[in-house]
C-alpha cells in the first residue's frame, strides 16, 4: 500500500472501535445486533444509518455510503486516507512511523501550498490598495458602513483597483506563472485581451478556512453594478460548501452559541459589536457540509438571516437541515430592521442581546410562518394549516421530542391533540408512499439507463456490469428487460456498436462475498468450484482474494480489514455495501443453505454466460473451459454446504 504498511493501518483501525468513533458525533441507539442513527451525510427523518460493532463497519441504507472507521472519518471530516490514519492513530495514542508522500500526494500538496501563498500575496495586494491614495473611495465606503480601522484590519478588508490586469501584473512580478494564476481563479484568459483580473474596482473580503489561511475572495461593488457580490470560483484550495465566512474567528468565541448569518457585512457588523460567534455560508445556501462544520462547534445555532421573504425562506430551509445534523436551532428577530448590519446601526448591541434572549424556537418559528399563510378563522383553512403543522412534526425525531411538540402545537393553536396526531399519521403514511414511489421511479430509471464505456463482447458487458457504482442489483433471472447501450467504445480505437447488457450482476458476487465473510468455513467447501475468475476484475475480485488470504492464514475473516485495500471513499463504500447484505439475519439452517446455494449457482451461471458470449467464445480453449465450468455448476446445484 502506498501510504503506511498494512500492519500499521490495521493496528490503528483495530484500536478505534467504530461505535465509539461514530457515536461521538452521531446519536446511536442499539437496535438488535447493530446501532442505528440519523445519517450525517444526507438529510433524513427516520434512522437508516447502521453501525455494526461485530463487523466494525457502517452502512446507510438511505444514501448508500458505507465502509469502516477510516471511510467515516474521510467522509465526515473531509480527510484524505493518510490524514484519517493519522487522526485515528492520535486518538488511540499510537505513534506512526515516518513515511514519504506518494508522487500524487506531493503534487496536490505542492499545488495547494503554492495557491495559498499566491492567495496570501493577493490579500496583501488588496489590503495595501485600500490604504493608499487610489483606495480612498473604497475606504470611505467601509467607513460609511461604520466599520472601524481595527475591524477592517481583523478581517483583512481590501480593494481591487479599477484596472483589468493590475493584480495579474503584480502576481507575475512576484514570480507566479500563468498556469498557477489561472488555477487560483483570480485571473482568467480572454482571447482578445489576454489575462484579465476577476476582481476590479470592488471592496474585497478575504475568505479564510477554519485555520485562518486565505483560500478565496469575495468582492462587492460600491454602486449599483451587477453582480453585487462576486466570489472566487471553486478550485484545489476552495470549496464553498465546506467553508464558512468568519468561522476561523467564531470557532474560538467564548459565547455559548453560534450565530448564522447570510452575508459578509452581517458577520463583520456582529463581530465589531462583540458577537465574535457569527459566521455565514459563502455565496450559497446552507449545505450539509456547513451543518457538519457547525456541528463540530457543539453549540446551538441562532439564525440571524434577513427578515425579508428570501431570508425567511432560507431560514425555513435551514432549520430542518440543522436539526437533522443534531443542532438545536433558534431564530433571532430583528424587526423593524432587515439584517444584523442595519440592526446594529439602528439599535445597537444591547438591544440585539435582548433579541438573542428572546430568540424563537426553530420549530415554533416554522409553525408561526405557516400560520401566517392561512386564515385560522376559516375551518377549512385551519385544517390545511394543521396539515402543514403535521409536516413540520415529521421533521422531528419519533418519540418524546415529537410528542412534546405535538402537545405544544395543539395547545397553542387550539386543536385536540388526538386530531393533530391523526393528521400526523396521515402525513407519515403519505410520506412513506412518496418515498416508495420515488424509490420505484429511481429503480426504473436505473433499469433504463445505458451503461456507458463498456467494450462490446467483454465479460463486463456480457455480464451486465452496469455503472462503476455497481448498485444496479437485480438477479439475472428476475424477469426484467435487457438494457441497451448505444454508445459503447472500444479502448483500442475500434468502431462503436450497440450491445445488450443484463442488469444487476454484481449483486450475486457481493452476496457470495458476504456469505464467505459471515461463515469462513464454507470457503474450503466451495473452493473446488469457485475462484477469482468468477468475480469481476477490480474491487470485488480484490476483496475475494483478501478474504481467501485472511481465512487461509488465520481461519477468520475481518470485513473491516478488506476496506483497507482501498484509499478512496467510492471504493470503500462499494466494499461496505458488500458486507451490509444482512445474510446473518437468515436464522433457519435450511434457508441459509438454500440461499447460499442459489447465490453460488447464479455466480457460476454468470461466468458461463460470459464465456459463451465473449470475444473468445469460438476458441478451443474457451470450449474446454466451458465444459469444466458446466460440470462445476452441476456439482454446485447438489452441494451440501454447512454454514456455521
Amino acid at each position: 500500500m502506498a501510504f503506511y504498511d498494512d500492519e500499521t493501518i490495521e493496528n490503528v483501525r483495530a484500536a478505534n472501535d467504530i461505535v465509539d468513533v461514530i457515536g461521538s458525533v452521531v446519536h446511536l441507539k442499539k437496535t438488535g445486533s447493530n446501532y442505528m442513527g440519523l445519517c450525517p451525510f444526507h438529510n433524513e427523518k427516520t434512522p437508516s444509518f447502521s453501525v455494526s460493532e461485530q463487523k466494525q463497519m457502517f452502512h446507510c441504507f438511505g444514501c448508500g455510503v458505507g465502509g469502516n472507521v477510516y471511510t467515516f472519518l474521510m467522509k465526515y471530516d473531509n480527510l484524505t486516507f493518510p490524514e484519517a490514519v493519522q487522526s485515528l492513530a492520535e486518538r488511540a495514542g499510537i505513534t506512526l512511523p515516518e513515511r514519504e508522500m506518494t508522487s500524487e500526494e506531493r503534487r496536490k500538496a505542492d499545488l495547494r501550498t503554492k495557491l495559498l501563498e499566491l492567495n496570501k500575496d493577493a490579500a496583501v495586494y488588496f489590503y495595501r490598495a485600500l490604504r493608499n491614495k487610489s483606495g480612498e473611495t473604497a475606504l470611505k465606503y467601509f467607513r460609511d458602513r461604520q466599520l472601524s480601522d481595527e475591524t477592517m484590519k481583523n478581517f483583512g478588508l481590501g480593494y481591487s483597483l479599477p484596472y483589468r490586469d493590475d493584480l495579474y501584473k503584480y502576481l507575475k512580478a512576484k514570480g507566479y506563472d500563468d498556469s498557477l494564476i489561472r488555477q487560483s481563479g483570480l485571473c482568467r484568459f480572454d482571447e482578445k485581451y489576454g489575462m484579465q483580473d476577476l476582481f476590479w474596482n470592488r471592496v474585497m473580503f478575504p475568505i479564510m478556512d477554519i485555520s485562518g489561511k486565505v483560500i478565496a475572495f469575495g468582492g462587492r461593488v460600491m454602486g449599483d453594478a451587477k453582480p453585487k457580490y462576486l466570489n472566487s470560483p471553486e478550485g484545489p484550495a476552495f470549496s464553498k460548501s465546506h467553508n464558512m465566512y468568519g468561522l476561523n474567528i467564531a470557532r474560538s468565541s467564548k459565547k455559548t452559541y453560534m450565530i448564522l448569518c447570510e452575508g459578509y457585512m452581517d458577520v463583520i457588523a456582529l463581530h465589531q459589536a462583540g458577537y465574535t460567534n457569527a459566521c455565514a455560508s459563502l455565496g450559497t445556501s446552507l449545505t450539509d457540509g456547513h451543518c457538519i462544520l457547525l456541528k463540530r462547534m457543539k453549540k446551538p445555532v441562532y439564525i440571524s438571516y434577513d427578515m425579508d421573504g428570501a431570508g425567511v425562506k432560507a431560514a425555513r430551509r435551514a432549520i430542518p437541515m440543522l436539526h437533522a445534523a443534531g443542532i438545536d436551532t433558534k431564530v433571532i428577530h430583528m424587526e423593524p430592521y432587515k439584517d444584523p448590519d442595519e440592526f446594529m446601526k439602528g439599535l445597537g448591541p444591547d438591544e440585539y442581546e435582548k433579541r438573542v434572549a428572546e430568540a424563537e424556537n426553530g420549530f415554533f418559528f416554522l409553525a408561526r410562518k405557516a400560520a401566517e399563510e392561512h386564515d385560522l378563522s376559516d375551518p377549512g383553512d385551519k385544517t390545511r394549516f394543521m396539515q402543514d403543522v403535521a409536516q413540520i412534526l415529521l421533521i422531528l425525531n419519533p418519540g418524546m421530542e415529537r410528542s412534546n411538540y405535538l402537545a405544544a402545537f395543539a395547545e397553542k393553536y387550539g386543536v385536540r391533540e388526538a386530531d393533530l396526531n391523526g393528521l400526523l399519521i396521515e402525513a407519515a403514511s403519505e410520506e412513506s408512499a412518496r418515498r416508495t414511489a420515488a424509490a420505484r421511479r429511481h429503480e426504473m430509471q436505473e433499469k433504463r439507463a445505458p451503461a456507458k464505456g463498456q467494450r462490446p463482447g467483454s465479460a463486463a458487458v456480457q455480464r451486465g456490469r452496469g455503472g462503476a457504482d455497481g448498485f444496479r442489483d437485480r438477479a439475472p433471472d428476475d424477469g426484467l428487460p435487457m438494457q441497451i447501450d448505444e454508445t459503447i467504445h472500444y479502448d483500442d480505437g475500434g468502431q462503436e456498436e450497440s450491445a445488450y447488457v443484463p442488469e444487476g450482476i454484481k449483486k450475486s458476487e457481493r452476496m457470495l462475498l458476504s456469505w464467505i465473510a459471515f461463515s469462513p468455513g464454507i470457503l474450503q467447501t466451495i473452493a473446488p468450484y469457485i475462484g477469482e475468475d468468477d468475480f469481476e476484475e477490480g474491487v470485488l475480485r480484490q476483496v475475494y482474494s483478501e478474504l481467501v488470504r485472511e481465512i487461509t492464514e488465520t481461519g477468520a475473516a475481518v470485513p473491516a480489514k478488506a476496506v483497507n485495500l482501498f484509499t478512496d471513499v467510492e471504493s470503500q463504500t462499494e466494499v461496505g455495501s458488500i458486507f451490509s447484505s444482512g445474510v446473518e439475519e437468515i436464522k433457519d439452517e435450511k434457508d441459509r443453505e438454500k440461499a447460499l446455494r442459489e447465490t453460488l449457482v447464479r455466480v457460476k451461471q454468470q461466468r458461463i454466460d460470459a464465456l459463451g458470449t465473449g470475444p473468445h467464445a469460438a476458441e478451443a480453449s474457451t470450449f474446454r473451459t466451458l465444459v469444466d465450468e458446466r460440470k462445476k455448476l452441476d456439482a454446485l446445484k447438489k452441494l451440501r454446504i454447512p454454514i456455521t
